[in-house]
């Protein structure tokens, strides 16, 4: 069993490798339980087979609880010591905050919300992983809409990254620590 909780955050493009390597983290902690919380609403059928995919390489006696808004709350119900929650991911959580149905919140209200579920998992008794993609490192985008969104998960994991204990970006399937325990608040 670990001896402490810890936030873990893993970033990197688009299949990078990344959600892999946040369940091979997972998978060594020694669960149970596991509970992956999926912040993806399947809309298309191209979706629909990656998430299909997705749960294909979990193992099954993970807990999928799916959750497009407030995964803190998940964490907070199903909390305990020794737990894992690995958060899939946090670029669809941004995405779902934005454009959801009815109003749409301003920035500062979905880094709040973020900034809830960061302070939420540092807290936490469990051990949570948090998943989200680098999407700025590309051209800028051509819209307004596309360029807020950039920006709010590039402030969105910012925060995260900031609590984390652990730090990782992947690219080509290999995962490059960027952040240690030692480094927390930097």
């Amino acid at each position: 069993m670990q001896s402490k909780a810890k936030l873990i955050f893993i970033t990197g493009g688009v299949r990078s490798g990344k959600s892999r390597y946040a369940q091979r983290i997972a998978d060594s902690l020694n669960g149970p339980p596991v509970y992956y919380i999926a912040t993806l609403v399947p809309g298309d059928e191209e979706m629909r087979a990656r998430v299909a995919e997705h749960r294909q390489r979990r193992p099954a006696s993970w807990i999928t609880i799916e959750e497009d808004c407030d995964p803190a709350r998940t964490i907070k119900e199903y909390d305990q010591a020794g737990a894992v929650f690995l958060i899939d991911c946090l670029t669809i959580l941004v995405n779902n905050l934005m454009f959801s149905a009815g109003a749409q919140p301003e920035e500062g209200e979905i880094l709040a919300r973020v900034e809830d579920l960061a302070r939420t998992a540092y807290e936490a008794g469990a051990t949570v992983i948090i998943v989200s993609n680098e999407v700025g490192g590309g051209i800028v985008p051509a819209d307004p809409m596309s360029r807020a969104f950039r920006d709010t998960l590039g402030r969105a994991n910012q925060i995260v990254a900031r609590m984390a204990d652990e730090v990782y970006l992947c690219v080509a399937g290999l995962a490059v620590e960027l952040k240690s325990g030692s480094d927390r608040g930097q």
